[in-house]
This record gives C-alpha cells, structure tokens and sequence, in this order.
C-alpha cells in the first residue's frame, strides 16, 4: 500500500474512534469499520478477551454481515481454546487464514461456515497484555490478504490500542466528574443530568419521576465526638444502604448531594413503590450503629404535583418534606402532596424564605 493512503488510513481510525468514544461498543465499530475499508476487507470485527471466562467477546461487527451476525451484538462470543493464538504472544504480529485450509481450524473452519474466503487477524495489546483482536475478512475468490497487507493490520490494531488507551481515560474522567470520590455513589452533576432526561421523558409520555431527599441525622455529633474519619465511615456506609435500596428501583439514582445531604432519583416506578423504597433506607440507616437514622422527603410527578414538573420544584418539594421529617422525627418518609393542593408539605415549599434561626441549623430552604 501507499504511504499516504496508510497514512490517512490511520488519521480516518484515529478520528472515527474519537468521534465514537466513551461508548465502547460505538467505538469498536467505528474501529472496525475504519480498518475494514484500509485493508479493502467485506467484512470486519473487533473483539474483546474475557479472561475471566475465557472468551472473546464480540464488540462490532462491519460489512458484509453473514446469517446470526449483528453490527453491536449483544452476546457474540467464542472459547479462546478455538483460537489460542491470542492466549499469547505470537512470532508474528499478525497472521492470516484462507478458507483454503491456512490457518488454525477453527480460523478455515468459520471461513468456510460464514462464506469468507481469507481473514487477516492482530492482535490488540494494550499495555503489552493482549486486549483483544482485529478481524477482517475478504469474500471468496477474493485476493489472500499479503505480507505488506499483515504488517499493516498490525499498525492498525496497535492505533485501536491507542484508542482504547484514550477511552479507558475518558471513562476515568467521566467517573471522577459524575462521582462522589467518598461515597462511590452519583454525584449533584450526574443527578442534575439524569433528572433533566427524566423530566423529558415525563412530559414525553407521562413517565412518573419521584426524587427522594435524604438528610443523614447525627453526622455532627460523630465527628465532634469521634472525629471526622468516623464521620467519613458513616457517610460511607449509609452510601452503600441508598446504593442496595436503588438497586430495587428500576433505573434508580443513588447520590450525595453534599455534606450529609443524599438523594435517590426514579423514573417509571409508582409513587407507592418509591416510598416503600425509601421507608427501607429509613429502616437501615437505622442499624448503622453510628447516627440517629436519616430524614426523608419524596417529591413526585405521579402525586399531588400541580403546574409544570420542574427539577427546581421537585427539589424544592422534596426537601420541604424531608425538613418536615426532620422537624418532626418522623420515623418514616414523608411524600409530599398526600393532602391534596393543601398538603401542608406543598405549602411549605411554595412559601417565602423564613429568615433564620441562629440555633437551627438545618432549616428549609425554598430557593434551592
């Protein structure tokens, strides 16, 4: 091949894969696609090593697609025993097969079954540990892949490399702007960012959003008392109990919000189901053995929400009920808009600032 055309070969892999990140499966179909036309293939794919279980694990499919064969297949994969040469390092960095009977039989045998005529296979290395594999194959009575042609689908596999290299760090940086570093859980900015696409879908198709306010009770005592690396293991473990308590939710949202303020964010599950959830994250920061329990609001589209359903009045609601629960030491959430247009909740949340008490120091703020 041209040196120019190898060049722009890799330029067009480099963007189209950049262009698709941080969605791997999007990325390795751009990757495959990319190579596929470099190496004038019918067909292409990339594919990841599970180690743990042994397999290669189709991400992308491109071109020509034989029978059973998806372009973002949901569960393609193959025992690496059928194709050990990416179990290691091989003499050559990358190898060809011909329906012909070049090759592994494994490799002859999935020519001849898919319809191919040749395939060119490298190896993935990422971080000098074999990732995964490029496969591009051509039809039959198509030209045999050739020495120059290899040697090119090596480059190619170690610029997906770089690639991946670049989308794990995305990913990365994603995790750290999206994530409370002490919690593990959500963050306000992923919170801000799923309610938003939770309201459009409610004003779409009705889609019922509920948004629960958690306010962990006694965090001051504990860190005055036993010091803030106490406070730290409370926050913690009241963390991985609003974790456990949204994974009963269909899509549920765990945050901190802050200090000792959390949230648990639901789109689709009825207003009852949610205060059953939240009644359960009552009962368990309860068994904490650090704390004095947690005060929960629920503010919800599907109950007593009158107007437009903006994220601002769901907070605003949903932290008027949870200072409610707090005032009162409620044991159990309180779910705003229960009482109708004059739930006292509502009211509370539709009412001007109260100028504050310097001995409150939690009080409701309706301007959130």
């Amino acid at each position: 091949m041209e040196e120019v055309s190898r060049l722009r070969a890799v330029a067009e892999l480099t963007h189209r894969m950049a262009a698709a990140a941080p969605d791997l499966p999007r990325t390795a179909h751009a990757a495959a696609s990319a190579c596929r036309l470099a190496l004038g293939g019918s067909f292409a794919a990339v594919s990841a090593w599970e180690r743990g279980q042994g397999r290669l694990r189709v991400l992308a499919n491109d071109g020509e697609l034989a029978p059973g064969e998806r372009e973002l297949p949901a569960d393609e994969t193959y025992s690496v025993d059928d194709f050990p040469e990416i179990a290691r390092f091989p003499s050559a960095p990358a190898w060809v097969a011909t329906a012909a009977g070049e090759g592994s039989p494994a490799r002859v045998a999935a020519l001849r079954r898919r319809g191919r005529g040749c395939c060119v296979v490298a190896p993935v290395i990422v971080r000098d540990r074999a990732w995964g594999e490029l496969y591009v194959a051509r039809g039959p009575g198509a030209e045999v892949f050739g020495r120059e042609e290899t040697e090119f689908a090596a480059i190619l596999a170690s610029v997906i490399a770089a690639g991946l290299v670049q989308h794990e760090r995305l990913l990365q940086a994603r995790r750290l702007a999206f994530t409370d570093t002490l919690t593990g859980l959500a963050n306000r900015r992923a919170v801000d960012e799923r309610l938003a696409a939770a309201l459009e879908r409610h004003g779409r198709d009705g889609t019922v959003v509920s948004l629960v306010m958690c306010d962990l009770n006694g965090l001051k005592r504990v860190n005055d008392t036993y010091g803030h690396a106490a406070g730290d293991r409370l926050l913690e473990r009241f963390g991985s109990v609003l974790s456990l308590c949204a994974a009963r939710l269909p899509d549920g949202l765990a945050a901190r919000l802050g200090g000792d303020e959390f949230c648990l964010l639901a789109a689709g599950p009825e207003p009852d189901r949610v205060f059953q959830v939240a009644s359960e994250v009552c009962r368990r920061a309860r068994t904490l053995g650090m704390g004095e329990g947690v005060a929960c609001g629920i503010a919800s589209t599907g109950v007593g929400l009158d107007g437009p359903a903006t994220a601002r009045r769901l907070f605003r609601i949903a932290d008027a009920a949870q200072y409610r629960a707090k005032t009162s030491g409620a044991r159990e959430p309180v779910l705003a808009g229960r009482g109708g247009p004059e739930d006292p909740v509502l009211r509370l949340a539709d009412a001007p600032p109260a100028p504050p008490s310097p001995t409150e120091r939690r009080r409701f703020r309706p301007g959130r």
